[in-house]
């Protein structure tokens, strides 16, 4: 178990620095865009629309980082008071509860994502970036990245708890 958990957790530590990349290109494409606007009343469709197009892997990639080093968003007043062995429990329960989550988004983003890959979708704005379907399909991905971790985490629980 903790080899796989631990397999898991260098996985998603490895995406999310690769995401993290992402933040550099955002920062770099939103300073353009404001240079552009302001300094030349100039700017594009495509590199506005660029702008959401790198917020979404980070976001959808970033859950699963966030996850994976207890950066998310948790009842710390109350888990910080309960027994080592509750809190494995609760952190159990939590990571089912997540999973199953997860498996709903997936499952129900894979027809909503097939639908924009058949029709080619593209921005509906003329001088847009024309794969739309291609950020959509981060959906189901970023999700099954969540799930994983979650199991990771299920398992360290698991763990915790056999041995409290």
């Amino acid at each position: 178990m903790e080899r796989a958990a631990r397999a898991i957790d260098d996985a998603v530590d490895l995406i999310g620095r690769v995401a993290a990349w992402f933040c550099f290109g955002l920062v770099l494409v939103m300073a353009g865009n404001v240079l552009a606007r302001y300094g030349f009343s100039a700017g594009t469709v495509w590199a506005q629309e660029l702008e959401w197009h790198l917020m979404s892997p980070i976001a959808l990639i970033g859950m699963s980082y966030a996850l994976r080093h207890g950066e998310h968003v948790r009842v710390d007043v109350l888990y910080a008071r309960f027994a080592p062995r509750t809190q494995a429990v609760v952190d159990i329960l939590s990571a089912f509860a997540a999973i199953v989550v997860a498996a709903l988004i997936i499952h129900f983003s894979m027809r909503y994502v097939g639908q924009s890959f058949a029709q080619g979708e593209g921005s509906a704005n003329p001088g847009g970036i024309p794969y739309r379907w291609a950020l959509k399909a981060l959906i189901p991905v970023g999700f099954a990245l969540l799930a994983l971790q979650s199991l990771a985490s299920l398992l360290h629980a698991a763990i915790r708890l056999r041995t409290a």
